[in-house]
């Protein structure tokens, strides 16, 4: 079956990609605010390699989805898998094909940077191969905060500074936390078909209710850990600028509050717009923090 780039370029979600670009343009940005030599071909490397990493697991998670029964017609964002507009190898040779390069250039940022970076790497791709097995065991939220807030901050520190600045980590709360509220508004969507296939997430244990609540919960505490962390000092007041992106947060938090009235049609479509939420906070943020860096 023929498909055209854009219809493999749509097959990996790609809507979703700012939740794996942004954390590595947040992190050069804030080691230009503390100072440190930046080595650009290094971090624009790191991008490539998360961002081919992100776009791989995506397929993959869509591929066991798919062979688990938890994609089917009754989901919500049913994937092309379930009406054969592609075929399940296609999904796990394309899939092959990104992993494949993402960790070429792990290997050659290892040779750039040094043998440490293959723990960090590592866990990444151990993660990317694996999410599928624990997301179906409630454990996909610890897995998506650490691939998409920890392990992308520590690796850019390590080879876009030649060391690990571990206060980086302060980046790692609020962007983690968009993260977790993306899966979050996915599962709670899909409770009612996701039980029904034998799997179980964390909006299962929780009920509908309180997830909701946490959704809710997740547009606000971004902005809370920012605040908070410009007051002790661990990051520029400048960084405060993210909190323009506060009506977009709103607006999500209003569309989910709709379950109360709506139900479940209140929620959907929420996880391309909490990406959205995503990008616009940390774009300020990271304008914020390279504006510290030059004044």
């Amino acid at each position: 079956m023929k498909h055209t780039v854009k219809e493999w370029f749509g097959a990996t979600r790609f809507w979703s990609f700012p939740v794996s670009a942004m954390p590595v343009i947040a992190a050069v940005a804030f080691l230009a605010w503390k100072g440190c030599n930046v080595n650009w071909l290094c971090a624009v490397l790191a991008l490539v390699g998360n961002v081919l990493f992100h776009a791989a697991g995506n397929l993959l998670s869509d591929y066991y989805d798919y062979k688990k029964g938890v994609d089917n017609e009754e989901a919500y964002a049913v994937p092309n898998l379930v009406f054969h507009h592609f075929e399940p190898k296609e999904y796990i040779g394309f899939s092959s094909i990104l992993f494949s390069v993402a960790v070429v250039i792990g290997l050659a940022l290892t040779f750039l940077s040094g043998w440490e970076l293959l723990v960090i790497g590592g866990i990444g791709a151990l993660f990317t191969l694996t999410y599928s097995f624990f997301k179906f065991r409630a454990m996909g939220d610890i897995f998506v905060f650490t691939c998409f807030g920890i392990l992308p901050v520590l690796g850019t520190s390590f080879v876009a500074a030649g060391f690990i600045d571990w206060s980086i980590l302060v980046l790692a709360v609020p962007l983690g936390i968009f993260t977790i509220a993306v899966l979050h508004d996915n599962n709670t969507v899909d409770i009612a078909t996701d039980r029904a296939s034998g799997i179980r997430t964390l909006p299962m244990y929780l009920g509908e209710k309180t997830s909701v609540k946490l959704f809710i919960t997740y547009m606000v505490l971004p902005y809370v850990a920012v605040i908070c962390f410009c007051i002790a000092g661990l990051l520029p007041y400048a960084a405060l600028v993210c909190l323009l992106s506060v009506p977009t947060a709103v607006k999500n938090a209003k569309a989910a509050y709709g379950w109360f009235e709506k139900g479940r049609e209140a929620m959907l479509g929420l996880d391309q717009k909490t990406a959205q939420v995503h990008l616009i906070f940390s774009v300020l943020l990271s304008a914020g923090l390279a504006l510290a860096a030059v004044l």
